[in-house]
């Protein structure tokens, strides 16, 4: 089964817990914090493998969850950090954020890798805090939370020709008859409702791949038909091979037939008609082809036209050598972009940092709600079983001047305060 698209939920590792320690060795006096790290939990890793064709295996697993970090342990040792969890895909997928439809990687050659998920840094120990006027610190962090995402996986197919033309115009026999592969083929509109690739090699020991896409009608630019289930796979060819039944056998003109496929090829995407392209006259087997093919080139007298016949392989040698040539002067198409993206961390981790802001309101139930992803952060890895990490997280939100806001909105002692799902009370004396 061909499968192009999918939906999947990633979540990268928590960091490990820090620990609170303190040293009890043999003649040293008084200790000393000794708690460790946590370590960092494991990111989600997208790679490539150049084996795969489809997104045909996350049919069956949709979600992907990595490892958190070690937790920090006594005698001053760091929690392990885990191994990031590596996810293969095929070349040509592209990923989005589900949720606001950003693009996160283009994923192309062999071994590429994007981090779609970030893991969580582990939290530190209590020996990070001791100084001079705390030098047995009882406060330890939690870890950070791994970030978590549902993704959207397309598949733009990799080949180096691509196939176009109406229903039934002989892409899937051509394709059969020049490679080894082995499409569905039969007398009906849509017999292919999947696109096949298949390897070509020219007399002169050329080779290229060739994908046999869906069949388009008109309006397949706007989703009719196949639509974009077939526009997508075309977007990354290096040269569009436009086959035209020049028999007439459907009831259709082989030049109105032209047309209205190169309009939807430049409706879906203007850049597609910069690709080079090659016209294959058909069916030249058949009665009235002759005729069809000499009006079609008084309506096109500056297009090279390729007459043959796929069934009785008519003209498919020097087809080949066309096709060929094209194939080695012809640059990938947009692949220069997709590096640069690359080259980005924002667009590769899909990460950014906390931002320093929060904004305090008001729900319906008079609680004062505070959000802002430092505040969030900071109150995820505080230790709220540990009186010392209570007061540290008091002090950090009085100097990021949370304290202040509250009093202006006319917070006094007793209202009631959340941050996330937790509910606190506000209190004017001081720690």
């Amino acid at each position: 089964m061909f499968v192009d698209q999918v939906n999947i939920y990633v979540k990268a590792g928590d960091g490990g817990r820090g620990q609170v320690a303190f040293r009890r060795e043999k003649y040293v006096p008084d200790g000393g914090p000794a708690g460790g790290d946590g370590g960092h939990g494991a990111h989600v890793v997208l790679e490539v493998d150049e084996g795969l064709r489809t997104l045909m295996d996350f049919r069956y697993k949709r979600h992907f969850k990595a490892v958190q970090g070690e937790n920090g342990m006594s005698k001053g040792m760091h929690g392990r950090k885990s191994e990031h969890l590596v996810v293969k895909v095929p070349p040509g997928t592209v990923v989005y954020d589900d949720d606001t439809g950003a693009v996160i990687a283009d994923l192309v050659h062999h071994g590429q890798q994007a981090v779609v998920a970030k893991g969580g840094r582990g939290g530190r120990g209590n020996s990070r805090f001791a100084t001079p006027a705390n030098p047995a610190p009882e406060h330890a962090e939690n870890g950070e939370p791994g970030e978590e995402k549902y993704l959207k996986l397309e598949l733009k197919m990799l080949a180096d020709v691509g196939l176009v033309g109406f229903p039934s115009v002989g892409k899937s026999t051509m394709l059969s008859i020049v490679s080894a592969a082995r499409p569905k083929i039969g007398a009906y509109h849509f017999t292919t409702i999947t696109p096949n690739i298949g390897v070509v090699e020219t007399e002169d020991s050329r080779s290229f791949i060739m994908a046999d896409l869906p069949g388009l009608i008109e309006g397949a630019s706007e989703g009719v038909g196949l639509g974009h289930q077939f526009l997508r796979h075309v977007e990354r060819t290096k040269v569009i091979v436009h086959v035209i039944d020049m028999s007439g056998m459907e009831g259709r003109d082989p030049v109105e037939d032209y047309n209205i496929i190169n309009k939807e090829l430049a409706d879906y995407n203007l850049r597609l008609t910069d690709r080079p392209q090659v016209v294959v006259a058909n069916k030249m087997d058949m009665p009235d082809a002759e005729a069809n093919l000499e009006a079609f080139k008084e309506a096109f007298p500056d297009l090279e036209v390729f007459a043959i016949s796929a069934a009785t392989r008519q003209g498919l040698r020097d087809l080949l050598f066309r096709i060929a040539d094209l194939v080695d002067a012809t640059p990938e198409f947009g692949l220069e972009e997709l590096e640069e993206k690359a080259a980005t961390p924002r667009v590769v981790y899909g990460y950014e940092a906390p931002e320093a802001g929060f904004t305090i309101s008001k729900d319906e139930d008079d609680c004062f709600v505070i959000q802002g992803p430092r505040i969030e952060k900071l109150f995820t890895m505080t230790n709220f079983m540990r009186e010392e990490s209570i007061k540290r997280f008091a002090r950090t939100l009085r100097q990021m001047g949370v304290d202040d806001e509250l009093r202006k909105l006319g917070a006094i002692d007793g209202d009631v305060v959340r941050i996330r799902d937790f509910e606190f009370e506000f209190i004017e004396s001081s720690f």
